[in-house]
């Protein structure tokens, strides 16, 4: 099975997309296992009877070569469908249906999930090359590799003397399925997970060449709040798109194209992309014997779906991932044809999220212990909307006959005042202090409101 990686993490793709031509030239898309394509590659571009070290070093050049391209998603930013071309004045030769040397294709099965990165980074290196007969350039010469293994060189040594002492070869990386970036549904205010954390990195970096757009700075890292719009409108302004402060699959695409060009990731120098640089508080998926609050957010919108759906059990809200979860998470990726495997990826919340949205106005009754049914969307500081202001309502009846609960203004803003009275409400009723209103924070409030 399919090793889940995060979504700005490289890994090595079960399959790729190959363009038979020039960018912009009207020609075929093949889709072919990543081995059989650098298998492919190293028989059209070096010689099976070069020391195997040269060999070794080419092939090593090719792979990171293509996984640059598909990290960086060179194309599928620009719009293109295809993760790759067989042009070699824009990439490296590929030849469909031909035949691949035996020890080519052996080396390249034990190779082909490692990739060169500079010390201290994460992105596949951009490995420029060319033949070093016909053409020349900055990177590796592939004629110029045959004299250095010949004098003893390893391939390692031999990636070094092209590319600089300060490089890695980092093996056993995660094979994964070749999906495209963009998460499936727009982020938008409220939104929350993995792909809020890559867009916040994101537009931090490109705030530095374009200062207009606004630093996140006060939104929770992986909380869509009212910082994270501002940043993403801003952008749209800078790129000519609609400005509506959704990352939706344009804006996406757009913010990793400049993200790409102000890193300079497509170039053999590059500012690079550091472990630091992609952190974030949400786990890729979360599976049995996980545990903790966003845990017991996924089992929120399983018990919903449960109610609605008769197929579906009902299961209760944890926090820990038990068997019982596990089971109806294979019941939903049964009922919705996703991959079954009992772990909640992207594509099981993406649909978790989707439905949800779509059912919550008829969540039936007595499903959940409060009437009042959590909107859909996280609320944070900044933001201001009707459900704001109906939170506000809650919390202000309830600090009046609770003392430990701090009094809210009922402005409509996610100010100071809500965020405290939120947190003290966090820290009584549910052993955290987050300052975020999702479906449990805000069914402890429904309930104790609905209560008094």
């Amino acid at each position: 099975m399919a090793i889940i990686s995060r979504p700005d993490q490289p890994f090595i793709p079960e399959e790729i997309t190959v363009h038979l031509g020039d960018p912009d030239t009207p020609a075929e898309n093949i889709t072919v296992s990543f081995p059989n394509y650098i298998k492919n590659v190293a028989s059209s571009e070096i010689y099976p009877t070069w020391p195997e070290s040269a060999i070794r070093a080419n092939i090593y050049a090719q792979i990171t070569y293509a996984l640059n391209r598909i990290y960086t998603e060179w194309y599928r930013s620009r719009g293109y469908d295809f993760d790759i071309t067989n042009s070699t004045k824009y990439d490296q030769s590929f030849v469909p249906d031909r035949d691949v040397f035996e020890n080519i294709a052996k080396i390249v099965d034990e190779t082909f999930n490692s990739y060169v990165a500079r010390q201290g980074r994460i992105e596949p290196l951009f490995t420029a090359y060319c033949d070093g007969k016909k053409t020349t350039c900055e990177g590796l010469s592939q004629w110029g590799t045959v004299p250095l293994a010949e004098n003893g060189y390893t391939p390692y040594q031999i990636l070094q003397y092209y590319y600089g002492d300060d490089i890695n070869i980092i093996r056993d990386v995660p094979v994964n399925a070749n999906f495209e970036s963009y998460p499936l549904y727009p982020l938008r205010l409220g939104s929350f997970g993995q792909d809020v954390s890559v867009i916040q990195n994101e537009l931090n970096r490109i705030s530095q060449n374009y200062p207009s757009i606004p630093k996140i700075i006060n939104d929770q890292p992986g909380i869509f709040g009212a910082e994270t719009e501002d940043a993403v409108k801003q952008f749209q302004r800078i790129f000519n798109l609609s400005v509506d402060g959704i990352v939706g699959s344009s804006t996406w695409y757009k913010i990793k194209y400049i993200y790409n060009a102000v890193k300079g990731l497509g170039d053999l120098v590059s500012e690079g992309v550091y472990p630091e640089e992609i952190e974030s508080p949400f786990e890729v998926a979360w599976e049995e014997g996980d545990s903790g609050i966003w845990i017991k957010l996924l089992q929120y919108y399983i018990r919903v779906l449960g109610c609605y759906y008769p197929d579906i059990p009902v299961i209760e809200i944890t926090g820990y991932f038990g068997p019982e979860t596990a089971e109806a998470v294979i019941k939903i990726q049964k009922k919705f044809n996703l991959i079954v495997d009992g772990i909640v990826g992207i594509q099981t919340w993406a649909l978790l999220d989707r439905q949800y949205k779509k059912i919550f106005n008829n969540i039936p009754e007595g499903c959940l212990q409060n009437k009042s049914i959590y909107p859909g969307y996280m609320l944070s500081r900044g933001m201001g909307d009707r459900n704001v202001t109906l939170l506000q309502t809650y919390l202000q009846k309830i600090s009046e006959s609770d003392p430990e609960i701090p009094n809210v203004d009922v402005n409509g803003i996610f100010d100071d005042k809500t965020e405290a009275a939120v947190r003290a409400i966090q820290q009584k009723y549910l052993g955290e202090n987050t300052g975020l209103v999702g479906p449990i924070t805000w069914s402890q409030i429904a309930v104790i409101y609905e209560n008094l």
